[in-house]
């Protein structure tokens, strides 16, 4: 018996949230009614889709499979109603409607989506977009997010991966912190200063690990966040590696050992294979990049040598 749509939707609710709980916020189901379907479904296809435990529910083999499948139908049917508006005209460029959400490190999402998206919206009156701001890789599959940015590109998933634009980062520190603290003119005077940076055990991407290209073995004030770092480093809590895009929002810092240590990390924009035959996140993601692009490179240009 051929599933129906309605099955599927739920049945992707809850591969993506793997909770019977998570599932019902979004589906707005109660979790009683979502395990109903799900068993109806899975009689109806003579097949085991998820393994139940008190952790919540995974996918079977069969479960994995569906899932695809489901996810190509679910991109088909955006594709096929995309542009369809109350008038009946197709939606222009200047019109790209309803809601998107991306994924960023909050390095991005703090100091370079804010304009991006606050522009884009004004463009785009009709279109609702949502900054998830997390230190750590988002689940696409999952759905967490329509687009996510990264700053490596992943190798695994069914996923498409486009690099959006280099940056660069140096150690800063505070005026008011330079003042009072010994003199710092190589990587190895690092050793009499207070170092501000991740948790260690908390960066989620190797290419966050700045500090060890500096050899610097001990953080002395911490955090798994970009923006409480550098209000660490404005607060004078010491020296530390700082996005140059940051640095406009931080008027009280400036770049120090710039000729020992300049590093280059690049954005990559991450999608679901799925997605790219959605012509309305197609286009979103075309504008996002060229925008990003653009306000990084605005942003650099405003930090002096």
């Amino acid at each position: 018996m051929l599933p129906h749509w309605d099955d599927l939707r739920l049945f992707l609710a809850v591969a993506r949230a793997e909770t019977l709980s998570a599932a019902a916020k979004t589906t707005r189901k109660d979790a009683a009614t979502l395990g109903r379907r799900v068993a109806r479904l899975e009689r109806d296809l003579d097949t085991v889709l998820f393994r139940k435990s008190p952790q919540g529910y995974a996918l079977t083999e069969a479960g994995l499979r569906l899932r695809d499948r489901a996810e190509a139908a679910e991109a088909a049917m955006r594709a096929a109603t995309e542009g369809i508006s109350g008038t009946g005209r197709p939606e222009t460029d200047a019109g790209l409607t309803g809601q998107v959400r991306i994924g960023a490190p909050d390095g991005c999402a703090n100091y370079v989506l804010p304009q991006v998206c606050a522009a884009l919206g004004r463009a785009h009156p009709g279109l609702d977009i949502q900054i998830v701001a997390l230190p750590r890789v988002f689940n696409l599959s999952r759905r967490e997010a329509d687009l996510a940015i990264g700053v490596s590109a992943p190798t695994a998933g069914q996923l498409t991966v486009q690099r959006m634009t280099d940056y660069r980062l140096h150690f800063a520190a505070s005026e008011s912190y330079l003042a009072e603290a010994p003199p710092l003119r190589a990587l190895a005077d690092l050793q009499q200063h207070r170092v501000v940076g991740y948790i260690p055990d908390m960066i989620f991407d190797r290419e966050l690990d700045y500090l060890a290209d500096a050899g610097v073995a001990r953080v002395a004030l911490a955090s798994n966040s970009v923006a409480v770092q550098l209000n660490l480093l404005r607060q004078g809590g010491g020296v530390g590696v700082v996005h140059d895009f940051a640095l406009p929002f931080a008027p009280g810092l400036r770049r120090v050992l710039q000729d020992h240590l300049s590093l280059s990390r690049s954005f990559y924009l991450i999608r679901h294979q799925s997605d790219t035959r959605d012509a309305r996140l197609n286009r979103f993601a075309e504008l996002l990049v060229q925008a990003v692009r653009t306000e990084l490179a605005r942003l650099e240009g405003k930090v002096s040598l």
